[in-house]
This record gives structure tokens, sequence and C-alpha cells, in this order.
């Protein structure tokens, strides 16, 4: 028995000094960081032309969720009255309205095509609903459960394979038209909290948890491929870069931050002295100079993403800012709050 002791002993300090190889190895390639980089590039001008430009109105109570359809005019959101409300972001029109059978919804999403939507949250469950359907209202067509903790995020990667994160501390692939679980994701120690699916490679994605970790994983392999530490409390939400080489962080830690995949390591933090609450949401400007981030405060904060600068916030609700996305164009910005609205800015 001491014989095994002393061996995984031993294979743990190889581990160890190997960890340490690695990051001394890394260390030497890290020529410059960002901040310095960008030092002589001219900062962005204080923009005040971003106004609120509709704001949609007919959640009675918090709204925990929203995600914009690939037709850039689109979009869900989920909502603790019960309801998954489709909109349409030019008109403020409701074109749907979907009464969920567990109110205690945490996450929704537009499926790439616009024909489905899906969501979940606390009944373990993610439903998905067929908007094509003809039936009114709109029933649940499919209805995949295997998680065994609360279903905190959702995306689509077409019209018949969904990717979910849990509580669980695992993700899922699934097969929708099947109901079938394809693939389990599980290397996190704490509740997986949100997935943003590569733009450019939709055979991976990445992860943040409670861990403080971010993982990318390859569907093709089930394998977690890196992880990126940094952040001191739970991660909240990530999204990838535009270009699929990076992807930014939001945290309970008051910080958000921007990985690069090319170069394994953090490369930016954006924090200030004044925000001392966690960020809830993160999404980038279609060229992705821009970095949007929701806080507890109420605010969303717009950060310069090269040079680390907080560039102007926006206000407008009264509780806090749970879920924002940008429209696939790039020409909006939308906002989802506890005051139970939904703000579009442009």
């Amino acid at each position: 028995m001491n014989d095994i002791q002393d061996k995984i002993q031993q294979a743990k300090k190889e581990a160890e000094a190997m960890k340490e190889k690695i990051k001394s190895h890394k260390e030497q390639m890290n020529d410059t960081n960002l901040k310095q980089f960008t030092k002589d590039l001219p900062s962005l001008p204080r923009n005040d032309k971003l106004k609120v430009r509709r704001t949609l109105k007919g959640h009675l109570a918090k709204i925990y969720a929203m995600h914009w359809a690939e037709d850039k005019t689109h979009l869900v959101s989920a909502s603790q009255d019960g309801k998954l409300l489709i909109w349409d972001g030019v008109t403020t029109n409701k074109v749907h309205a979907i009464p969920l059978r567990s109110s205690w919804v945490m996450t929704c999403a537009y499926s790439p095509s616009g024909s489905f939507v899906a969501c979940g949250g606390l009944d373990n469950i993610c439903s998905v609903y067929n908007l094509r359907a003809k039936e009114v209202p709109i029933r649940v067509n499919r209805e995949l459960s295997s998680h065994t903790g609360y279903l905190s995020c959702c995306r689509f990667l077409d019209d018949r394979h969904i990717v979910t994160s849990s509580g669980d501390m695992t993700c899922i692939l699934w097969d929708i038209e099947n109901n079938l679980k394809m693939i389990e994701f599980a290397d996190h120690n704490g509740d997986v909290m949100s997935l943003s699916i590569n733009p450019k490679d939709r055979n991976t994605f990445i992860s943040g948890a409670c861990d403080a970790t971010a993982k990318l994983w390859d569907i093709r392999t089930g394998k977690c491929v890196q992880t990126f530490a940094g952040h001191e409390s739970d991660i909240n939400a990530v999204s990838f870069f535009p270009n699929g080489n990076a992807f930014g962080t939001g945290s309970d830690d008051a910080s958000c931050r921007l990985f690069d995949l090319r170069a394994d390591r953090e490369l930016m933090k954006y924090t200030h002295e004044s925000i001392v609450c966690g960020i809830t949401s993160v999404a980038f400007s279609i060229s992705g100079r821009y970095f949007f981030a929701g806080y507890d405060d109420f605010n969303c904060n717009v950060w310069d993403t090269l040079k680390g600068e907080r560039v102007f916030t926006l206000q407008g609700h009264d509780n806090r800012v749970s879920c924002l996305g940008v429209s696939s164009d790039g020409m909006a910005l939308c906002t989802g709050s506890w005051d139970s609205l939904l703000r579009i800015w442009a």
C-alpha cells in the first residue's frame, strides 16, 4: 500500500515539475503584452451616439436570458413570468408568446435557421420549440433530459444539434431529433455557467464555470483541449471573439478578461476601481474592438478590447443587467434586465 502511495507522490511531483517547465517556457515566449503593444494606438472616442432606440415591454417578471436570431431582427427572451417571447426588434411586436412548463428559466437560444428556440433552467431540462408549428400556443417539440443539475446555458449548432451546460459540472451535445445525448463533456470542478460556440469552427466551444476556469472543448473528440485560469471567482459568462481565436469572460471577481487560444494565455483584464460588482453577461461588437459587459449594478460597461480602457457606460435599467447580445450584423446591442425590460441600443 505504501509503495502505491509513494508512486502517486512521485507522479504528482513529476507532474508539478512538468507544469513549471511549461510555465517557464510560456513566459520566455511572452515577449510583450496587449497593453504594451497597443500603447500607441489612439483611444476610442467617447461615443455618446449609442442610445436606446427600442424598449421591449411585455414580460411581467425578471428577464434572465435573451438571444438574437441570425436574421438580425428577431430575438428570443426568457423570463421568470413563465414565458418565452419572440420579438421583432424593429417593430417591437411580439411574434410568439410561448408558455413554459417551468417558470424557473435561466437560458434561451435561437437556432441559426430561425426555425427553433430552446430554453431551460431549474427543471434540468432543455426544452426545444418549433416556431414553424401551426399550433397556438406553440407546444414543446422535444424535452432533452439527462442533466442532474440546473440548465445554465444552451446554444444550437444547427437545427438538429444543441449544446447545453449545467450546474452538474458538465456540458452535453444532443441529437434533438432523436432526443439523444451524444457526448458528455466533463472536466470542470464547479457549476458550468456559460458556453459559447466558435463562430469560425463549430467543432469547438468554450465553457466558463464556478471553478474560475474556462475550457476549450473539441466536439469531435469530446475532450477538453485547453484550460484557462486567472479569474478569482465564478465565471458567469463567456463569448468568442469574432475571429474565433480568442474569447472574453465575465466573472464575480468584478473583472472581465480576454484570453487567446493560440497564445494559451490571458491577454487583457478589464477592471475599474469604481466597479465592485459581478458581471452577468459579455459580448463583442462585430469588429471585436468594443467589448460589452452587463453588471449587477444595473449598468452595461463598454470596453476598448485592445487597450483595456472603459470607453463609456450604458445606463438605462433599474435593476441587474442579466443578459446582453449583439445582433449578427453588428448594428444593435440588446440588454435584458431584472427590471423586466429589454432595451435595444444603436
